[in-house]
């Protein structure tokens, strides 16, 4: 049972590092970014390549996160001119194509059969509770960084920029404001967020496969966002934390319902999942924690 509340741990502290990076280009920046899983699959397979060359694998998550960063830059400046669901169709495009490329490129990430036997930090000297514990901690502390440094970039002016863009771009520019320069930083940004996050994935699981990044993994960072409070960087990490809650939680109703098949309790449990969440946006439009217009900073 403790293995198993650690791994939620895990998976809840992961989800809240991509809640953060999507909140910063769509929440705070207005830019809708459907391709985390494509920024998230490249921060993964970076460090799984490198560490398995023999690099550190501090060296190989910082290139994950570095390699998304550099993704998510040339996405921006591709998609400048796109707003809305134009860019939000772009960005679905790019992890597709991600994952589509990862499925076949037998010769760089071994197809559909994924990379294994990643190095994971001290796996082979703890004992799986001890590394589980461990990996924990390591989750924390880089969402406890990239939390304090999101917040502070909120408040900088830096975030009051992104937020102008949000709200009207074009007076954004009539005011002075670069505003390819400032979506370019925010992508970047954000997408190194969420290849750091792939990077973790990756060593964690010791395993990483391109049905991992599947687009159900982007509809969760989504729907965790928006519960938690969309433009407001600690409703990020809450809706991520709730979320995982509800996706685990729901498993423990199927010995209630012994009268139906595994493809219908999989079903009920979808369906209970989504009531849930409707109910929250029902009572909380805005999220458990709504960004706070006009006091300057996310609280």
């Amino acid at each position: 049972m403790q293995n198993y509340l650690v791994a939620m741990g895990v998976t809840a502290g992961l989800y809240a590092l991509m809640a953060l990076g999507v909140n910063l280009t769509w929440g705070m920046a207005g830019m809708v970014n459907l391709g985390l899983a494509g920024f998230f699959a490249v921060g993964g397979y970076a460090t799984a390549l490198l560490t398995k060359a023999g690099f550190a694998i501090p060296l190989g998550v910082a290139a994950g996160a570095a390699a998304a960063a550099l993704a998510g830059a040339g996405v921006a400046l591709v998609t400048a001119r796109l707003r809305a669901d134009y860019l939000a169709i772009v960005t679905l495009g790019f992890s597709e194509s991600v994952r589509i490329a990862a499925s076949n490129e037998l010769w760089l990430t071994n197809g559909s059969d994924g990379i294994a036997g990643i190095p994971g930090p001290w796996r082979g000297t703890l004992s799986p509770s001890g590394f589980n514990l461990l990996f924990l901690a390591i989750v924390l502390a880089a969402l406890g960084l990239v939390l304090l440094m999101m917040q502070r970039l909120a408040m900088a002016p830096f975030g009051r920029v992104l937020r102008a863009l949000r709200d009207d771009e074009d007076v954004a520019a009539v005011a002075g404001k670069n505003v390819l320069l400032f979506k370019l930083k925010a992508f970047a940004i954000g997408a190194g967020v969420l290849g750091l996050a792939g990077a973790l994935y990756a060593h964690y699981t010791s395993y990483i496969a391109p049905d991992i990044f599947a687009p159900l993994l982007t509809i969760n960072i989504v729907l965790a966002l928006v519960v938690g409070g969309v433009g407001n960087n600690r409703g990020a990490v809450v809706g991520a934390a709730i979320l995982v809650i509800l996706l685990e939680g729901t498993r423990f109703a199927a010995p209630l319902l012994p009268f139906l098949s595994a493809a219908q309790i999989a079903a009920m449990r979808e369906l209970l999942i989504s009531g849930l969440l409707l109910v929250i946006l029902r009572v909380l439009p805005g999220g458990i924690v709504p960004e706070r217009i006009g006091a300057g900073r996310n609280t």
